[in-house]
């Protein structure tokens, strides 16, 4: 999924004009031809009949999204304002450009207005196929769009030519979720420190297995190299750091540790292991020993959480999973924010809509302001958001901001974590492993708890250069 923003909107231009497909055979070729065309940014919705309930009408258009859980006896509802709400969240951030509605001759009047409104909020191009076997049922349905303001109408008639406006079938259909994820797994990595990891990795493994470890070592020194050839700390404050924060004899602390956290959460929020992040964090450590920097993290990372550790890897398999089985947006996101900083959900509930970065590219959540009222907030927790799960949270964010009565210091999963029986039917819900539900950790994520110091000595000779070719001794 991609993040996409209609072309029409905050530029004046008017969205495309309605397609109306004047079928007066009601013909089943052109049906089958419009279930055809669907594809990842081309939805055929066919409205269920026996109903004009506009709730009801919404959720047909989430279904033919492929967001259509609320079908199970159990699942939460969505009453009228929010099923739309979703509606026009999900086109807005999932590239969706067309519609095409079946039936548009039993549209109620109210019905059409909503698809006015949605063409009007999203720029989407609305494609409506009608059965209309007189000119009188073609009068009335024309004059039922032009009181929804869709007036501006391009008919088309004829089985041939409405053919030709649909299109041919799509090739890029995919039927069922992509296929299960798989990273090579990885041994059990030696606990001790930086100066001797790679070699211990060396003695007690196999080639396999060593050369796969080497490479998320070597991809974490990489990582940590360009990250502070782009990153020039600010300078120290006149005041002397706690002694908390003391590092070795005559070091200087590093200032920007929001930026640090950031860094370390983008290294391992796609780590599919403890194993794997373990790697990719000892390698860092080399490549900021390489540059007279010391970077320390807890002894036990698996003890204290957090990226890489108790998160869940933004795959192909498990973004299907979350678009299809939560199609509200507050609750899609909130599951993925689970899944991806691999926090407690007590922080989470903190975010509010001003947490999300620009892009939502990250998450900074400021819980010290918001436990301790008036106290200066220190460092902020600060989590990574991969690409995939971007669309999510721009959802999220644009039905929280569609919703009355919202402001940017208001939560963002309101309601979301509030009571454990909401929050037990959420996990149910998405029915995926949950790494932080199943295994919380009291203490706050390893990579808050990271510290950095600037040697002012000269770097012992233990610190390593770039790591050697596989296979060579260390």
């Amino acid at each position: 999924m991609t993040v996409t923003s209609p072309a029409h909107l905050g530029t004046g231009l008017a969205p495309p004009p309605v397609t109306l497909l004047l079928d007066a055979h009601d013909d089943r070729a052109i049906h089958a031809a419009a279930y055809q065309c669907a594809h990842r940014g081309r939805i055929t919705t066919d409205p269920t009949p026996h109903t004009s309930s506009l709730a009801y009408f919404a959720l047909d258009l989430l279904r033919s999204m492929n967001r259509n859980s609320f079908a199970r006896p159990d699942a939460e509802r969505m009453s009228t304002d929010p099923a739309w709400r979703a509606v026009t969240c999900w086109t807005l951030t999932t590239g969706l450009a067309e519609a095409i509605v079946l039936r548009a001759h039993r549209l109620t009047p109210e019905r059409l207005k909503r698809l006015a409104t949605w063409r009007a909020d999203t720029g989407i191009r609305l494609i409506l196929i009608a059965h209309t076997p007189t000119p009188a049922d073609e009068q009335r349905l024309r004059e039922r769009l032009t009181a929804a303001d869709l007036a501006d109408l391009i008919a088309v008639r004829g089985t041939e030519a409405i053919l030709n406006a649909i299109g041919p079938a799509a090739t890029d259909r995919r039927y069922g979720p992509p296929p299960p994820d798989y990273a090579h797994p990885l041994p059990s990595l030696p606990r001790g420190g930086v100066a001797a990891f790679r070699a211990d990795c060396w003695r007690r493994q196999n080639d396999l297995d060593f050369a796969h470890t080497d490479g998320q070592y070597r991809a974490g020194y990489a990582a940590a190299r360009t990250w502070l050839a782009r990153h020039t700390p600010p300078p120290a404050p006149p005041d002397m750091p706690e002694a908390s924060d003391a590092g070795p004899d005559g070091a200087t602390p590093w200032q920007d540790m929001e930026g640090l956290r950031l860094f370390l959460a983008r290294l391992t929020v796609l780590s599919p292991s403890p194993q794997h992040t373990l790697a990719r964090v000892r390698g860092a450590q080399a490549g900021f020993l390489s540059q007279a920097l010391l970077l320390n993290v807890p002894d036990d990372l698996a003890e204290h959480g957090g990226p890489g550790i108790t998160t869940v890897p933004i795959t192909s398999r498990v973004t299907h999973i979350l678009a299809t089985q939560l199609p509200n947006p507050l609750r899609a996101a909130a599951v993925a924010a689970l899944l991806l900083t691999g926090t407690s959900h007590s922080l989470l509930s903190m975010t509010q809509l001003a947490s999300v970065g620009k892009h939502t590219t990250h998450l900074a959540i400021d819980r010290d302001s918001r436990i301790n009222i008036g106290v200066p907030p220190g460092p902020r927790h600060m989590y990574a958001i991969p690409h995939r799960a971007r669309p999510f949270l721009a959802a999220a964010l644009e039905f929280r901001r569609r919703t009355p009565r919202t402001a940017d210091h208001l939560g963002l999963f309101a309601n979301c974590f509030g009571t454990s029986e909401r929050f037990e039917h959420l996990i149910r819900d998405v029915s995926l492993h949950i790494p932080a539900v199943l295994h919380p950790h009291p203490t706050e994520d390893w990579h808050t708890a990271a510290r950095c110091w600037r040697l002012n000595t000269p770097v012992p000779a233990i610190a390593p250069t770039m790591p050697p070719a596989p296979g060579a001794h260390p």
